[in-house]
């Protein structure tokens, strides 16, 4: 390794390692987009299908969130397991590392989620606005942001305490 190299590798070192403490508004970006996408497409597809059978606010909002969380975890299932794959031992350990993070990242922000934010604005959005795909969208841009604010904060714990770059040797032991 040439004296060029070596200093690419520790600023290369130094830039991996100083990753978790700048987070851009492009990394939230990249890394939640496309899970939206899924999940708001997944989301509207679900809570139309419901108008064939019903024009009730409250049931058309609950099938909106299945399909959306299907579509948005599904993503981000796949997103965190490619991420954990590279340091973890073997497969399981990807497996249940993805698990664990999926929680860790989203559990509190879902939980005030699903259990109250995202069914009051969907349903009152459904209620205000006449067409259902008008109100699910607004509805889901005010639960948004409520959700983002704390699945970001918990985010960012796990990448401050190691969590996310633990070596599979230090998670088997």
């Amino acid at each position: 390794m040439t004296a060029i190299d070596a200093g690419s590798t520790v600023r290369l070192e130094t830039a991996t390692a100083d990753a978790p403490k700048r987070r851009g508004l492009l990394f939230w970006v990249i890394r939640y987009l496309p899970a939206e996408i899924v999940g708001t497409a997944a989301m509207i597809v679900a809570g139309l299908a419901v108008t064939a059978w019903t024009d009730v606010p409250a049931l058309i909002a609950l099938a909106a969130i299945v399909g959306e969380s299907l579509g948005f975890y599904a993503v981000l299932a796949i997103t965190i397991y490619a991420e954990q794959s590279a340091v973890s031992a073997n497969g399981r350990n990807a497996v249940v590392r993805t698990f664990m993070l999926l929680v860790a990242e989203f559990g509190p922000a879902e939980l005030l989620d699903t259990l109250l934010v995202r069914p009051a604005a969907l349903t009152l959005g459904v209620w205000l606005i006449p067409d259902p795909v008008w109100g699910l969208l607004a509805g889901k841009v005010v639960a948004d942001i409520i959700f983002y604010a704390v699945a970001a904060g918990s985010f960012m714990i796990t990448a401050k305490t190691g969590l996310r770059e633990r070596r599979a040797k230090e998670q088997d032991s």
